[in-house]
């Protein structure tokens, strides 16, 4: 795939990439690889690019009400900015903004646009990859595979066809800024947006009261412009007693367990400093024998 006048008419550019022929796009701050099989696999990645071009546009157009704390009664006119708006359902009083779906709600749109292509029926399987927060497709008696952060061997199958089409990791040392102290969560959800909102909750959940060596500083005085304002996010978190470990990786396991009563995701797992904790990831056409494995072990880490 070539770039267009119109894709350079607005900043957006697409390439192929890699000997699978990847598609690239990149906009901005938005970075996706988009990967797909069938012989129409060209026709997707142009209804990809398409609906790729307006979308960082449209986004600066809201931006002010993106960033500011959700409001469930609050309206937006971008099809992305109300898949932002509508993951935030899963704070339930914690506080966020639409802007922490903005990955995952990015990658939705782009895999929506390549399911409403005339050839989608032509496919088995679908990723977006928007910088680590993937939504994804899998069609009857197909496999997509992904790995899960924080989890040696951590290869998760899931088996078409399936509900769960996003998954999204959340952390301190992440791209984004954290309020907690986990080095990684990783969700499994029905959107990438939801799975970004349930990834950034449970991370923020992940924490200790008082810890003299944990560093934070205000969000605000690293990016003037972040969404978090003057709330402490972390910057630093030196070796942890077990007890303390255990204790803070606890509280992400409320907050999962929770979400996963509440059916909104298919799972989660926290990993801090060598400790993991698997909530739910078992059944729901989820191949889950490394799940048990790693169980097995994050009980005996530190016995």
């Amino acid at each position: 795939m070539t770039v267009s006048p119109l894709h350079k008419a607005t900043g957006m550019q697409a390439r192929l990439i890699g000997a699978g022929n990847r598609l690239h796009l990149q906009h901005g701050p938005i970075d996706m690889i988009i990967d797909a099989d069938g012989r129409h696999k060209g026709a997707l990645f142009t209804a990809a690019t398409k609906a790729g071009i307006s979308i960082l546009a449209t986004l600066v157009e809201e931006l002010p009400l993106l960033r500011a704390r959700h409001h469930s009664g609050r309206q937006f006119a971008g099809s992305v900015a109300r898949r932002m708006q509508a993951a935030c359902h899963l704070a339930d009083g914690r506080f966020v903004t639409p802007m922490i779906a903005v990955a995952g709600a990015v990658a939705d749109h782009i895999l929506a646009a390549m399911l409403a292509d005339k050839f989608a029926n032509d496919v088995t399987k679908i990723s977006v990859n928007n910088g680590g927060d993937v939504a994804f497709w899998t069609a009857p008696d197909a496999i997509t595979k992904a790995q899960l952060a924080g989890v040696a061997g951590g290869m998760m199958e899931i088996h078409g066809p399936t509900v769960w089409r996003g998954l999204a990791t959340s952390g301190w040392q992440g791209r984004s800024h954290s309020l907690g102290i986990a080095d990684s969560v990783s969700v499994l959800a029905r959107t990438a947006a939801t799975a970004d909102i349930a990834a950034t909750l449970i991370a923020n959940s992940v924490a200790l009261s008082s810890h003299r060596g944990i560093e934070r500083v205000p969000a605000n005085s690293l990016n003037p412009e972040s969404d978090l304002g003057d709330r402490l996010v972390t910057t630093a978190v030196p070796p942890l007693p077990r007890d303390d470990v255990f204790a803070a990786v606890d509280g992400g396991r409320t907050v999962a367990q929770q979400m996963l009563d509440q059916e909104h995701i298919a799972g989660a797992v926290i990993s801090l400093q060598g400790h993991t904790k698997i909530i739910g990831m078992a059944g729901q056409n989820i191949t889950a024998d490394f799940v048990q494995d790693n169980n097995r072990k994050a009980e005996k880490h530190y016995a």
